[in-house]
């Protein structure tokens, strides 16, 4: 179960690093059935990265994958193709969304939006290590 006290958490450690690399971001956890548990907007990060940040962290645990992988099986012609249009158009398939695991169960996930999409996961992966 992922508590706003664990959000709180890995948003910290996802803001330290954003800082760290000079990226204001925005950054959303959800827990086990995808839904919101906190959202934060850092100062100059990008309005319209808001609904992304969320979405990633649905989609990490709505597959249960990060988005940067699932980005790479929804290419033309693999497996995933044509994901990004399911779940009423949620679903995001480029880096910043990373699961959330305890015990090797997924719990949750976290999503990063605001800057390029190595920066968005690293933000994301520093989040998901604070958890």
């Amino acid at each position: 179960m992922v508590r706003l006290e664990d959000a709180r958490r890995i948003i910290a450690a996802a803001e330290k690093k954003a800082e760290e690399i000079g990226q204001p971001m925005n950054i959303a956890v959800a827990d086990a059935g995808g839904n919101l548990v906190a959202h934060v907007r850092m100062d100059n990060a990008w309005i319209g990265s808001i609904d992304i940040a969320i979405n990633k962290a649905f989609t990490a645990r709505a597959f249960d994958i990060s988005t940067k992988e699932l980005a790479g099986l929804s290419q033309s012609g693999d497996q995933f193709f044509g994901i990004h249009a399911s779940n009423h158009g949620r679903i995001m398939i480029f880096a910043g969304g990373v699961p959330l695991k305890r015990d090797g169960k997924v719990v949750g996930a976290v999503g990063v939006s605001g800057g390029m999409g190595e920066q968005d996961h690293a933000v994301a992966e520093a989040g998901a290590a604070a958890y």
